[in-house]
């Protein structure tokens, strides 16, 4: 078993890695004032970004799931990896040499499992440029040529050649340490007679890599006439590679689709390369599987769903080209980006148009022209011979059904119009008002109406809910209520000796847990506490951000803590001033909390009460009155 990783080791880990280079790899990231980002959140679906990034923390916070935490946590969580893995992973992108405290560590046997997939397909990414170079892979290079790749081209896409020899690469990732066990789970291997063979013999090969950039699978390409198996082989299902959730080129496209708000959309590993080459770097293409669910939220959290958003999809003109845009068509509505359709002349797809007419031929494809809607309202109504009313009518029926799919009423209502000059019914309101029946028809048979599980409206202060989030589920207490005076100043105040400690430094340490009148922000109270106070923050602030984490008793508490870790504040100016405000402001209310407690007691009891009893509490109200009297005529200066 291998050793725990020292834990100087771990800070300088997430010391070394920031956190918004590490999310953006996966999700486009905007300014949102205040040193933070923000984005889509990767972990749930939204339409409007609540997920934020503090680089200066060294954290993340989503504001509608919750989820939160650290470089390490984010990595663990979108990666599905173990703590020890995400560490190992991140050390290698920062060159670092962990040290593990128990015994030995052979990297061989004790690396997870992903990480382990991860290297095996590097190496045999590796393997086969070399293979690419020799004297059997001619046919392979000369595929490339005949296609206008040079040998420049195949080293940017790293295009590389699978011998066709039964075990070539499985013998020599065994010889690099790679087990039988590890070589089969990872799909570049597979059972034969005599133990693993390679699963690629003979074909082109296309790595294949995730978001983060990490080669998770191959697409192989079949050159000779005696391959009898299919045109293409991909890797088959693995824990690393799952083909509705992986967009062939999103490593190299990724930036510049986040850059342009625009991504182009292709069938396969040619055209990709076709597009790059010729300029259009927002392509990608799904491998071997219908463009889906899970692709759409890859691309929705890199385009951010803004106004200016584009999605453009190069189906072939043939049939299975328009049965491919209908089924886009369906997932059309859970993009905020617009999508459109581009058609080559004479179908060609984007390879063959760069060789046939250049490089400009694909650029000028690829411009927004035709509506994705507008297209498959077109392949619709035009399989109805519309001469004849029976003929309009039955189109109107198919067509109108698909239009009340829209979500939106306004952009329901513009499509529905066009339909009705499609069709060639001149009453435009009887189209639209049929449309909308139909759309009427399917919310009350089983939708909502919203066309989605999206939240209702909160009201919010820079990202913050601000009428009423939930409490943790432990400690137990009411909901937050921001509206309440008191739990909004307790939730700034904790925010400062979070955020900014040397604000609230000493004064804050000497607050108790019972001054903050939400259990919530009485248990985030207690990590500081446990932390080491508000004043371990004067140092190293992520080193202590990360012990107050530590310190939670449970998830819940620990999600509280990144949210106020990351939340702005409601102050325009954040300066000695306003923290000593939110300190006067939460000692006051205990104050005034314990005097009404007192009198209370001494009310209850009265008579009944011991004249000594009643002399100390006589006094201690006294005390505290003249305390509160101090506080509200001085402020800070009389904490």
């Amino acid at each position: 078993m291998a050793g725990r990783i020292n834990d100087d080791d771990v800070k300088a880990v997430r010391d070394a890695v920031p956190i918004d280079s590490v999310v953006s790899e996966y999700l486009q990231l905007r300014n949102a004032g205040g040193g933070n980002l923000k984005g889509l959140c990767p972990f749930h679906d939204e339409k409007s970004p609540s997920f934020q990034v503090s680089p200066g923390k060294g954290l993340f916070h989503c504001f509608g799931c919750q989820e939160g935490g650290d470089t390490i946590a984010f990595v663990m969580k979108i990666d599905h990896l173990s703590f020890s893995e995400t560490v190992e992973r991140l050390a290698a992108k920062a060159g670092i040499t962990l040290r593990y405290e128990e015994g030995g560590y052979n990297p061989s046997h004790q690396r997870g499992e992903r990480i382990r997939l991860i290297e095996a397909h590097q190496a045999a990414a590796d393997f086969y440029v070399r293979a690419l170079e020799g004297p059997e892979a001619e046919i392979g290079r000369k595929f490339l040529a005949e296609r206008g790749f040079d040998q420049d081209a195949a080293t940017h896409f790293r295009v590389g050649y699978s011998p066709a020899g039964w075990d070539h690469l499985t013998r020599y990732l065994r010889g690099r340490g790679f087990s039988d066990k590890e070589l089969i789970t990872s799909g570049l291997s597979q059972d034969g007679r005599r133990g693993p063979i390679d699963r690629f013999r003979g074909r082109l090969m296309w790595p294949i890599s995730d978001t983060a950039g990490e080669i998770v699978g191959f697409g192989a390409r079949k050159l000779r006439d005696d391959d009898n198996g299919p045109k293409y082989l991909n890797t088959p299902e693995t824990p690393v590679y799952k083909k509705s959730q992986v967009l062939y080129g999103i490593d190299l496209a990724k930036k510049d689709i986040a850059k342009a708000s625009r991504a182009v959309v292709v069938e396969g590993y040619t055209d990709v390369m076709a597009c790059h080459l010729a300029g259009v770097t927002t392509a990608i293409a799904t491998c071997g599987t219908a463009f889906g669910n899970d692709h759409i939220k890859i691309l929705r959290r890199l385009l951010m769903d803004n106004g200016s958003a584009r999605v453009i999809f190069t189906f072939d003109g043939d049939s299975a080209g328009q049965k491919a845009a209908l089924r886009a068509f369906e997932d059309d509505q859970k993009f905020a980006a617009e999508t459109y359709i581009a058609i080559a002349p004479d179908n060609m797809d984007p390879c063959d148009l760069r060789l046939a007419k250049g490089d400009d031929a694909v650029r000028d494809l690829v411009e927004p022209r035709t509506p994705l809607f507008e297209f498959a309202l077109r392949q619709i109504v035009g399989r109805y011979d519309l001469e004849t009313p029976a003929g309009r009518a039955a189109a109107l029926d198919e067509a109108a059904a698909v239009v009340a799919k829209i979500k939106t009423s306004s952009v329901q209502r513009e499509v529905a119009v066009q339909l009705a000059g499609l069709v060639g019914i001149l009453d435009q309101e009887f189209v639209v008002r049929r449309v909308a029946q139909l759309a009427r028809w399917a919310r009350d048979k089983g939708g909502d109406g919203r066309g989605g599980r999206g939240p209702g409206p909160q009201a919010r202060h820079g990202g913050a809910p601000q009428q009423a989030v939930q409490a943790p589920a432990a400690p137990s207490g009411p909901a937050l209520n921001l509206r309440s005076p008191a739990h909004r100043t307790e939730r700034e105040l904790l925010k400062l000796a979070l955020q900014k400690p040397a604000l609230v430094s000493p004064a804050f340490d000497a607050y108790g847990a019972d001054e903050f009148t939400a259990p919530p922000y009485a248990a985030v109270r207690q990590c500081i506490a446990e932390a080491g106070g508000a004043e371990r923050g004067l140092g190293d602030n992520r080193e202590y951000l990360v012990a107050v984490m530590d310190a939670a008793p449970n998830n819940t508490v620990r999600s509280l803590v990144t949210e106020l870790a990351v939340e702005v504040f409601m102050g325009r100016t954040i300066d000695e001033t306003y923290a000593g405000m939110q300190l006067v402001h939460v000692r006051l209310r205990a104050v005034d909390r314990r005097i009404n407690e007192v009198q209370g007691s001494l009310a209850r009891l009265g008579s009944n009460v011991a004249p000594d009893d009643l002399a100390a509490a006589q006094n201690e109200v006294w005390v505290l009155q003249q305390y509160a009297q101090s506080l509200r005529a001085k402020g800070a200066d009389a904490l």
